[in-house]
């Protein structure tokens, strides 16, 4: 009896089964049998496709899909380039937004003093980055203390506490607050360079002080009494950021080798009065500039959550056409005045010869097929995003217009051509988002824009990756 009731169970169980997966397979928008028969039979392996089947399952696509017509086209010979020495290297850290915003001051600096070349610390930006970003994620979490986990900003916001991400604003808030110093100041640490295992343990600290801020808040306990407790947390993180970076120095002396070998007088600097009286550079002259073309142009916008301090404003920008762009980069660079930018580096780059150039890839040609999007919708469905910054620093000009950029970039003398890339045309209007100028530069319609209040944009906008991921 038992033996019937068992193989009755089993049968019962196999036709259920039976029946799932035909209703699955016959689902309507399933990828059927008769589907696949139908591919196989419209695929036509003949000698040529064999061919390219044979060199692309063997090769690497890149390689393959290179348009070497293009690359012979190309040259680094610019009508006009800004002096510029040495090239900077963030090493395995995503810390290209600001390496690109010292970078735009250094010629600044080694063209008044004469230097035969000049760096400033990264790492002493980058230590007050993870502070401020630290104090900024509990502050967020406070905000959102009764928010279900599972929110759509609470996860981004536990997603990735404190990246390397940031833009030109972060740049600003920080020097502001903090000054600047020379790198031989505060040089880089191992940690400083290699950021993702500090990045990991920093966030898995961050993410602890949460629960009890969460549970603090569950007990009723007031903003008052979470503020108190995230001080207490801070602590922790701050002596976690030292030993990482070393301790930044309240003040320092520092000398410098000038024109001629002659050197400068020791003098006492605070990290505030270096940048004050030494480097000098105005930021509140900046504006920064965007082509977006999936939101409106005219139009001043903010993002919400685009911040590295608690007390900074978000960032924002007017967005205008791409031509725009070309145009008040062209002037500040014919100005001698290196240009910070954005973009997303992992498309058209040729880095073996430092080449930025649409269509150096012919993809399309390979697999017989066309990859054709807008900018706008390339935005909007991610295919690319802001990820990369870098400084314009040299243009060539032809009829009044800008047919190809010099481009800093700060990887290392090993990458592209000894540092630097040059851009096309085609590749800036395709790839570019945003420009930093000196608001001289602008067209007189586009400045006033900035005084309307500005439409925000959510954190999880998609061209806000440059936060969370950088190359």
């Amino acid at each position: 009896m038992r033996f019937f009731l068992l193989l009755k169970i089993a049968l019962t169980l196999s036709l259920f089964g039976l029946v799932a997966v035909s209703s699955i397979s016959a689902a309507e928008g399933a990828l059927t049998p008769e589907m696949v028969d139908q591919y196989r039979a419209n695929l036509q392996l003949d000698g040529r496709a064999r061919a390219i089947y044979n060199a692309v399952s063997g090769n690497d696509i890149n390689n393959l899909a290179l348009n070497r017509d293009l690359l012979r086209q190309q040259n680094d010979l610019f009508s006009h380039k800004i002096k510029t020495k040495g090239i900077t290297n963030q090493k395995s850290s995503g810390r290209c937004w600001l390496f690109a915003g010292l970078n735009i001051m250094r010629p600044v600096v080694i063209d008044k003093y004469k230097l035969a070349n000049f760096e400033f610390s990264e790492s002493y930006l980058s230590f007050w980055d993870k502070m401020e970003k630290s104090n900024c994620f509990l502050e967020d979490i406070i905000a959102m203390r009764d928010r279900d986990p599972l929110d759509r900003e609470m996860e981004m916001t536990l997603s990735d506490p404190i990246g390397d991400g940031g833009w030109w604003n972060y740049v600003v808030a920080l020097i502001e607050k903090y000054g600047a110093v020379p790198k031989d100041v505060m040089p880089e640490s191992f940690n400083s360079e290699n950021t993702g295992g500090m990045n990991s343990l920093l966030s898995r600290k961050l993410r602890a002080d949460t629960v009890r801020l969460r549970e603090m808040a569950k007990d009723s306990a007031s903003v008052e009494d979470l503020r108190a407790e995230k001080v207490k947390m801070l602590s922790e993180i701050y002596k976690m950021l030292v030993l990482n970076f070393g301790e930044p120095p309240r003040e320092f002396t520092w000398r410098f080798e000038g024109k001629d070998s002659t050197l400068s007088a020791s003098k006492v600097y605070t990290p505030q009065t270096f940048y004050r009286d030494f480097v000098g550079v105005d930021l509140n002259q900046y504006v920064n500039l965007f082509n977006y073309p999936a939101q409106d142009f005219g139009k001043h916008y903010q993002v919400q959550g685009a911040r590295n301090m608690y007390d900074a404003h978000f960032m924002d920008f007017v967005n205008v056409e791409s031509s725009v762009l070309m145009d008040v980069a062209m002037k500040s660079i014919l100005d001698d005045e290196p240009v910070w930018f954005s973009c997303d580096v992992g498309k058209d780059q040729y880095g073996a010869k430092g080449l930025m150039a649409t269509n150096i890839y012919d993809y399309g040609s390979v697999y017989g097929t066309d990859f054709g999007m807008s900018k706008a919708d390339k935005i909007m469905y991610r295919d690319i995003t802001a990820n990369h910054a870098m400084a314009l620093v040299g243009v060539d000009v032809k009829d009044n217009r800008p047919v190809k950029w010099l481009v800093e970039n700060s990887w290392g003398s090993d990458k592209g051509n000894s540092g630097y890339w040059t851009m096309t045309g085609n590749w800036f209007d395709n790839y570019v988002f945003n420009v930093i100028v000196k608001k001289k530069y602008l067209p007189k319609e586009i400045l006033p824009v900035f005084d309307q209040t500005a439409i925000t944009l959510p954190p999880w906008d998609p061209m806000m990756q440059i936060i969370r991921h950088t190359e």
